[in-house]
């Protein structure tokens, strides 16, 4: 694991040590770690609201057949076993 500084001002620092201290972490560095990995799943979730108005918004929908399905699942087998090596 790397390493990183930031400078933040008085009062960002002390609200930061008292979030160490009344927080459950043990040090900044876990408290910066947890602010992080919020902001990753925030922008995964609002990614994912995108892609979800995109499907809806991207026209009107039509039944899935058996055959759309058998030719769903050769595909994402096919992309596995690309992925893997196993072809």
């Amino acid at each position: 694991m790397k390493s990183m500084n930031i400078s933040l001002p008085d009062s960002m620092r002390t609200y930061v040590e008292n979030q160490v201290a009344s927080g459950g972490y043990s040090t900044a560095s876990e408290y910066f770690r947890q602010l992080v990995r919020a902001d990753q799943k925030r922008q995964a979730k609002e990614r994912l609201e995108a892609l979800l108005l995109e499907g809806l918004e991207s026209g009107t929908a039509t039944p899935m057949t058996d055959k759309d399905w058998r030719d769903i699942s050769q595909a994402v087998r096919s992309a596995v076993a690309k992925r893997t090596g196993s072809i």
